[in-house]
């Protein structure tokens, strides 16, 4: 910094301000400095720099799955929120398993990250969370809450989703409406609550075997959706807890010799950056992916950058169905 101070003829001071991208300094100075120290073949000791900031400009984001679409486009908007203030992201992910995600929570708060924004499988009584408050590390809870963690929450109104789903396929003439649910988690039982909630309103009864169990991936959705076709009668709507299980489920479908719309509507949840392109586009609820991971990275740094606990947010982002050919009657 002293090198660069000396041959542009500025104060040290700038130069430390215009490499971090702080600091009232003009654009022409700060790119003056971005040049020279480019020049120079000038690298950031970022084991120094912690030591003086305390902070090492790093977040850790913990997903259950890194092949979900859902999770890789919250990954990204993560990235693009925080780069800009000079932070990176370790992802890391624990394959819907508590036990591996605590293992790699402990890991991430072992490598001194300023914070956690974790899609979390806990269960409400762990104390996983409770550990990692302790090690006064703030993170930020997304897409699953956990009742009792005291922290902040953004994600989607998940009883929302199944309702409005419900709905949807209720309005293009569906009377026998199945259901293929996720895994044993918080935010699939609230779909299933709002598929249940939008039958009753409408005064429509569905049979116990209409609920199929698919999880939440592709093959899943496949095998769950095999199962139905088995059903007499069979149904002529189905509600995927996910994308990936309604993909699975219109393969099933059309391997059947059945066509996805007319014969059976299929809607999923999620709306992945690739279901307006498949052979029969997907009709989805919208859960509003890219803000989820957008408040949330603002959240988090609002907290690691307070000088005083901040009070836990809520955020529910509103879904809405995006219609495609798949509920096409």
């Amino acid at each position: 910094m002293q090198d660069i101070a000396r041959d542009l003829n500025v104060s040290v001071v700038t130069v430390s301000k215009a490499l971090r991208h702080q600091g009232s300094i003009s654009v022409a100075t700060r790119n003056r400095v971005l040049q020279r120290a480019k020049e120079l073949n000038y690298q950031m000791n970022w084991v120094a720099r912690s030591l003086v900031t305390r902070r090492t400009y790093t977040i850790g984001l913990l997903l259950p799955d890194f092949r979900h679409p859902f999770f890789a486009e919250i990954a990204k908007a993560v990235a693009e929120t925080v780069r800009p203030r000079g932070y990176h992201v370790i992802i890391s992910y624990f394959e819907e398993d508590p036990e591996l995600e605590a293992t790699e929570a402990e890991s991430l708060v072992a490598r001194q990250v300023d914070g956690l924004i974790v899609a979390s499988a806990q269960s409400p009584d762990s104390d996983l969370f409770r550990r990692i408050r302790a090690r006064k590390v703030p993170f930020v809870l997304i897409d699953r809450p956990i009742a009792g963690s005291g922290a902040s929450f953004v994600g989607t109104d998940n009883e929302a989703i199944g309702r409005l789903a419900t709905e949807h396929l209720i309005k293009q003439g569906c009377q026998r409406i199945a259901h293929l649910r996720g895994p044993e988690i918080g935010i699939a039982v609230a779909r299933m609550t709002g598929y249940r909630k939008a039958l009753a309103k409408h005064k429509l009864s569905m049979p116990a075997e209409y609920i199929v169990d698919a999880k939440y991936d592709d093959g899943m959705g496949y095998r769950g959706m095999q199962r139905l076709l088995g059903r007499n009668p069979l149904p002529d709507g189905v509600f995927c807890y996910n994308d990936p299980v309604a993909i699975g489920a219109m393969k099933a479908i059309l391997e059947a010799g059945l066509n996805v719309g007319p014969d059976i509507a299929v809607i999923g949840a999620g709306n992945v950056h690739y279901s307006d392109v498949l052979a029969v586009p997907l009709t989805t609820v919208d859960q509003g992916t890219v803000p989820i991971g957008t408040q949330a990275s603002e959240i988090l740094m609002q907290q690691i950058s307070s000088k005083r606990a901040l009070r836990p947010k809520t955020i529910l982002i509103t879904p809405k169905v995006v219609i495609r050919k798949s509920t096409a009657r």
